[in-house]
C-alpha cells in the first residue's frame, strides 16, 4: 500500500481512506456492525492506514466500532480521523457547538470511545458562527499541546470561512464533498487548498453510491437518497446511464467501474486521499484495487464528458442547467 503525504502535515496516509459515515442509522438506516468490523479489519491486512470517523456519526456509535478494532492494531501505524461539532441532548436533539468547554469535553468522549491517547486528524465538522475562530483555535491548540490532537483542520468550511481559519491558527487538513458529479469545489475551494497546502481528504467520492456502477435506474431507497433528487425519477435514470457507459473504459484497464472512479478522482492533484464509505469485506477490496488503475489523460478527460453529458453540463433536479 503506497502513502502520500497529508498537506504540510507530518502524517503519510493511505490515499484511501476508510470512512464509518455508514455507521450512522438517521442517514443509512441500521447496519450490521459484524460486517463493517471485518471490514475494517480486511482494511488493515491490505494496508489501509487511514480511518475517518466523527462524534456525529451515530451519536458516538462509529467511533465505538472503530475503537473496537483500533484495540487490536498497533496504534502508531494507522491515521484517526474525528469531527466535533454537535451538543447532544438527552432526547436526541442536537445544536451546533464549538464553544471552547464543550470541544475540551468533546475530545476526551471520543478518546474514551476511540479507545486511544490521542487523535490524529481533529476536524470541525461545520462552521459554528456564535463561537469566535480565535477561542475555538486557541483550545484546539491547547489539545494539541496535551498531546490529545495531532494536527486540526476542519469539513464543509467554504473559501471564506476557511480563509478566516488560517488568519488563527494551523487548520492543515479540509475535507470537503467532491464527486465527479458534484465537483464545484475544483473551482473554488481547490485552488485555496493548492495556495495553501491544505491536506485534502474528499468525501463521498461515489457520490452516495451513484458512482458504484450497481445501479440500473429504476432502484429505490429506503435511506435519506428517498429526498436526494439525483435519486429520483428521470433524473436518477440519466446519471446512472452514464454511469454505466464508464464500463468500456473500465474494461480497458481490467477494473470496476467504481475503481475506475476512485482513480479518476484521485488523479486531481490537490485530492490527496478519497474517503470511501465501506460496508463489507468486498468494498474495501474493490477499493484498494483502484490504487492499480493508472488512467491516461485522454481518458480522465473521456470519464468527465459522459458523466458531464452533452456540453459538459448536467441538470440538476429542477431540470435546471448548471
Amino acid at each position: 500500500m503506497i502513502r502520500v503525504p497529508l498537506g504540510k502535515t507530518d502524517l503519510q496516509v493511505s490515499p484511501i481512506c476508510f470512512g464509518t459515515w455508514q455507521l450512522s442509522p438517521r442517514f443509512w438506516g441500521e447496519m450490521s456492525e459484524l460486517d463493517v468490523v471485518g471490514a475494517l479489519e480486511r482494511a488493515y491486512e491490505l494496508g489501509v492506514n487511514f480511518f475517518d470517523t466523527a462524534e456525529a456519526y451515530g451519536d458516538g456509535y462509529a467511533e465505538k466500532v472503530l475503537g473496537r478494532a483500533l484495540a487490536s492494531w498497533s496504534r502508531e501505524d494507522v491515521v484517526i480521523t474525528t469531527k466535533v461539532f454537535n451538543h447532544f441532548n438527552p432526547d436526541g436533539s442536537r445544536y451546533p457547538d464549538l464553544s471552547p468547554v464543550h470541544i475540551r469535553a468533546r475530545c476526551e468522549l471520543s478518546l474514551q470511545r476511540l479507545k486511544t491517547d490521542y487523535i490524529d486528524v481533529y476536524l470541525l465538522h461545520f462552521y459554528d458562527q456564535l463561537t469566535p475562530l480565535a477561542e475555538i483555535t486557541t483550545e484546539l491548540e491547547s489539545l494539541r499541546k496535551a498531546g490529545k490532537i495531532r494536527c486540526y483542520g476542519v469539513s464543509n468550511f467554504n473559501v471564506g470561512q476557511h480563509r478566516a481559519a488560517l488568519a488563527f491558527g494551523d487548520y492543515a487538513v479540509a475535507q470537503p464533498p467532491y464527486s465527479l458529479l458534484q465537483a464545484d469545489a475544483e473551482n473554488t475551494l481547490f485552488p485555496f487548498f493548492q495556495a495553501n497546502e491544505i491536506g485534502v481528504m474528499v468525501y463521498s467520492p461515489l457520490h452516495k453510491g451513484l458512482l458504484t456502477g450497481k445501479y440500473t435506474g429504476e432502484e429505490t431507497f429506503s435511506d435519506f437518497r428517498q429526498f436526494h433528487p439525483d435519486f429520483q425519477g428521470e433524473r436518477f435514470r440519466e446519471l446512472t446511464a452514464r454511469v454505466q457507459q464508464l464500463g468500456e473504459i473500465a474494461a480497458r484497464y481490467s477494473a470496476s467501474i467504481y475503481q475506475l472512479v476512485l482513480a479518476a478522482t484521485l488523479c486531481h492533484p490537490v485530492i490527496d486521499v478519497a474517503i470511501t464509505g465501506i460496508k463489507k469485506v468486498a468494498h474495501i477490496e474493490e477499493a484498494v484495487g483502484a490504487l492499480n488503475v493508472q488512467l491516461t489523460r485522454p481518458d480522465y478527460f473521456q470519464i468527465r464528458k459522459i458523466l458531464n453529458g452533452p456540453g459538459g453540463k448536467i441538470r440538476d433536479g429542477k431540470g435546471t442547467v448548471k
